[in-house]
C-alpha cells in the first residue's frame, strides 16, 4: 500500500473539476496506454491571457488522478505565463508529498498543461523536440535519451530507480538500465566538469579562451534560456561575441515584449554570468 498524504486522498476520493470544458479555449492531452496513465486538459482563457477554469479526464492510479485534479486548482485564475511557471515539483508539494514511485502522474500533469498552453498559442507538440532528436532507450514506455538526460538534469537524480519514478524509463523489462545508469554517469559527469571549470576560472586558476567561452554562451543559450523563452512564445538568437560583450537579438514576443530590458537584463545577463562568467555584459541588437 502506496503511503499517500491525506491531501492526495481528498483530491482522489473527492477529485476536482473533473469533466470536460464546453467549447475549450486550449486542450492538452498526454498519456501513453503502454503506460496505463493518460490524461485531458482542458482550459478556458479570458481575453487577458488568464484561465478562468480548467478541468480534466484521467485514466490511472490514485496519484495521477489527484495530481490532475490538484493541477487544475493551482492554475486557476493564473495568466498563461504564470501556469507554465508551474513544476511537476509543485503539484507535489500541493498535494503533501507523493510517493517517489509516483512522481512520474505530477510529470504527466505537467505537460498536459504545458501542451494544452502551446496549442493556444499555436505552437506544435505533438512531437517534442528532444523525441525526434532522441533514441528510445526504454522500449516498453517509449522513452528517449534525451527525456532522461532532460529529468536527470532537472531533478539531479541518481539511480535508475529514481529514472522510472519521474518518468517511468525501466519500470518493466529492464534491458535498459544499464544504458540509464551509463545516462546518468555521463550528465553527472558533464555537470562535474563544468562545476569544477566555473570554479577553477572565478578563483583565478584557469583562463577562459574565447572559443571556450563562446560555446559555454552558446550552450547555455540553447539548454537554459531559449526553453524557457520559448515558453512565452519569445526566442533570441546569438548575433556576436566581442571580449565579455554579447551580443543578442530578441524574437517572437520577446522583441515586441514592453518587459524586454526587464528580460535582457534580469534573466538573459544573469543566466550567462552564472553559467559562463560574471563580467559578461549582455546588449540587445535590433532587428
Amino acid at each position: 500500500m502506496w503511503d499517500y498524504t491525506e491531501k492526495v486522498k481528498d483530491h482522489f476520493l473527492n477529485p476536482r473539476n473533473v469533466g470536460e470544458i464546453v467549447n475549450p479555449d486550449a486542450v492538452g492531452e498526454i498519456g501513453n496506454i503502454r503506460c496505463g496513465d493518460a490524461l485531458r486538459l482542458s482550459l478556458k482563457i479570458d481575453d487577458n491571457k488568464r484561465i478562468v477554469d480548467a478541468k480534466f479526464k484521467t485514466f490511472g492510479c490514485a496519484s495521477a488522478i489527484a495530481s490532475s485534479s490538484a493541477l487544475t486548482e493551482l492554475i486557476k485564475g493564473l495568466t498563461l505565463d504564470e501556469a507554465l511557471k508551474i513544476s511537476n515539483n509543485d503539484i507535489a508539494e500541493y498535494l503533501g508529498g507523493l510517493p517517489e514511485e509516483k512522481m512520474h502522474c505530477s510529470v504527466m500533469g505537467q505537460e498536459a498543461l504545458e501542451k494544452a498552453i502551446n496549442s493556444y498559442r499555436g505552437i506544435k507538440t505533438d512531437e517534442t523536440e528532444e523525441d525526434k532528436q532522441g533514441n528510445i532507450v526504454c522500449k516498453c514506455f517509449g522513452v528517449t535519451d534525451s527525456k532522461i538526460k532532460r529529468v536527470v538534469m532537472e531533478n539531479n537524480l541518481k539511480t535508475v530507480d529514481e529514472v522510472t519514478n519521474y518518468c517511468k524509463a525501466g519500470g518493466a523489462c529492464g534491458s535498459c538500465h544499464d544504458e540509464i545508469e551509463k545516462i546518468i554517469r555521463d550528465v553527472h559527469k558533464i555537470k562535474s566538469e563544468k562545476d569544477q571549470e566555473q570554479e577553477e576560472i572565478r578563483q583565478g586558476k584557469k583562463k577562459l579562451t574565447n572559443i571556450r567561452k563562446i560555446q559555454l554562451i552558446q550552450e547555455t543559450i540553447d539548454h537554459a534560456i531559449k526553453p524557457a523563452l520559448r515558453h512565452a512564445d519569445g526566442d533570441l538568437e546569438l548575433v556576436d561575441v566581442d571580449g565579455d560583450k554579447v551580443y543578442i537579438r530578441l524574437k517572437g514576443a520577446c522583441s515586441s515584449c514592453r518587459s524586454a530590458g526587464m528580460t535582457l537584463k534580469g534573466y538573459i545577463e544573469k543566466t550567462l554570468r552564472d553559467s559562463v562568467i560574471d563580467t559578461l555584459e549582455v546588449i540587445q541588437e535590433k532587428s
